[in-house]
């Protein structure tokens, strides 16, 4: 079965950065779009930035210029590089991946289990 999973969260200051990873495993024939999403307590789950197979990216407004989503397919791994945290930042982080897995031919979205970013001082 396919499987989704994130790393690379924890605690840092105001300013600082962050590296997330999230790797695809498992019976995949292929993958399409990925992305990172993040809910905050209290609030929706929100889009952070995605990235497609052809490697055109979209970003949320808040973290224009401060973030930066890649991949690398030979690892089926996206990351989302998170430089000049902010508290506002502070949420859980998920990872999306469209994915057509080899058990069918539909493609549909496979999510991580969260890993926590928590910016304070």
């Amino acid at each position: 079965q396919v499987q989704v999973v994130e790393s690379g969260g924890g605690l840092v200051q105001p300013g600082g950065s962050l590296r997330l990873s999230c790797a695809a495993s498992g019976s995949i024939f292929s993958i399409r779009t990925m992305g990172w999403y993040r809910q905050a307590p209290g609030k929706q789950r929100e889009l952070v930035a995605t990235i497609t197979s052809g490697n055109s990216t979209n970003y949320a407004d808040s973290v224009k210029g401060r973030f930066t989503i890649s991949r690398d397919n030979a690892k089926k791994t996206v990351y989302l590089q998170m430089n000049s945290l902010k508290p506002e930042d502070t949420a859980v982080y998920y990872c999306d991946a469209q994915i057509k897995s080899g058990l069918g031919s539909m493609v549909r979205d496979y999510w991580g289990q969260g890993t926590q970013v928590t910016v304070s001082s």
